[in-house]
């Protein structure tokens, strides 16, 4: 709250009401000169003065100072995306102290808090110092606190708990995790998805287009899911390569039996990089499966598919959509807090691809002239 919108929105108000500064002044008890003060923004009204010009104008003191605690679901859309590009483009400390001041403004718009959290923790690896980061992490992680605490809204609590995990993760606090949803998660009798159960609702009620489409959200978020689980799966197998190649079979004809490289290339860009660190790392040991050019050359065409996924991206506008066999997801996705648009910029995502290409694991490849080959490709793509 400014300086200048207290005295604009005076003087808009005086204006309005059609009264003179020296009929605003006779009445508040000041002069003439400090409602000229005010309204030009050289001083601010005594806060004990607050209630009598709200009375005057026949406003709350809120539309006195202009000040709206909520914000609509555009405007929380336009200041996610306005803040992310300035992290794309400005010091890192600079842009959290303008997200820091936006947070507290906006301290009881608990839809906009939860999408400042989505902000922090997809842009905190930007921080070039340690403290920096460590500082990202604790007001992320104290905004969940808070949103958890004084929320009344059961989804955005349910949704900043599955965030605070996150973040509990990247404090390096994976025991907090497990505490905290290991017996939930595991629980054999939890029923785990309503979803299947709306869409028997909706069939036995002739309404047929509402089941096609929460059939295929269903269909899409567990097909989202199995990518992310093979990923994990993956790591967790570590040198058993046979049921490490086994994985990466079978999710293969997942991405190709449902065409994902065009529906999320932004979830298979992902699944593909993991899959060139598996067999850099595991594959291009395992002699009695591959020679070493053999097992190179796997990495290689991991590689192509991840920068080809990058560039579907971008083709895409870095937007989610659906396509001709999910042919309600387009709707669905209308209805995102963020809109369609990606939660990180096109500048951003780029960087993130040319970085992945640097991992360590990459640099024993002996065809680094196809390596740089595929970094030109992702620059002028």
């Amino acid at each position: 709250m400014g300086v200048e919108s207290i005295g604009t929105n005076i003087l808009k108000l005086r204006r309005k009401k059609g009264v003179t500064q020296e009929a605003l002044a006779e009445f508040i008890g000041v002069t003439k000169t400090s409602v000229s003060k005010w309204e030009t923004g050289t001083t601010l009204p005594d806060i004990q003065i607050l209630p009598f010009l709200a009375s005057y104008f026949e406003v709350s003191i809120d539309d006195l100072l202009a000040y709206t605690p909520m914000l609509s679901r555009e405007q929380i859309q336009f200041q996610y995306h306005r803040l992310a590009k300035e992290f794309s483009e400005k010091p890192f400390p600079e842009v959290m102290e303008e997200c820091e001041k936006m947070i507290k403004k906006y301290y009881a718009c608990y839809d906009f808090l939860q999408q400042m959290v989505v902000l922090l923790i997809n842009h905190m690896g930007l921080a070039t110092l340690e403290q920096e980061k460590e500082h990202t992490k604790k007001i992320a992680y104290d905004l969940c606190e808070h949103i958890i605490t004084d929320c009344q809204d059961v989804g955005i609590c349910n949704n900043v708990i599955a965030l605070r995990e996150m973040l509990l993760l990247q404090c390096g606090r994976p025991d907090l995790v497990i505490e905290e949803i290991e017996d939930e998660t595991l629980n054999v009798n939890r029923i785990e998805d309503k979803g299947t159960l709306l869409t028997l609702a909706y069939l036995m009620t002739g309404k047929l287009e509402q089941a096609q489409k929460t059939a295929q959200v269903g269909m899409y978020r567990n097909l989202m899911d199995l990518l992310g689980y093979g990923e994990h799966l993956l790591q967790a197998k570590g040198k058993d390569v046979k049921y490490g190649l086994w994985i990466l079979e079978r999710l293969d004809k997942v991405i190709e039996g449902f065409s994902l490289m065009k529906l999320n290339p932004n979830s298979v860009a992902g699944y593909e990089y993991q899959a060139a660190i598996y067999i850099a790392g595991q594959g291009m040991q395992a002699a009695e499966i591959w020679t070493r050019e053999e097992a190179e050359e796997q990495v290689l065409e991991r590689l192509e598919r991840f920068i080809a996924a990058g560039k579907q991206l971008f083709a895409d506008g870095i937007q989610l959509h659906g396509d001709d066999f999910f042919n309600h997801l387009d709707e669905w996705f209308q209805d995102l807090e963020l809109g369609l648009s990606g939660v990180r910029n096109e500048g951003l995502v780029r960087d993130s691809v040319i970085q992945g290409l640097q991992h360590p694991l990459f640099a024993q490849l002996n065809n680094q002239e196809r390596l740089q080959q595929l970094r030109e490709e992702i620059e002028h793509a």
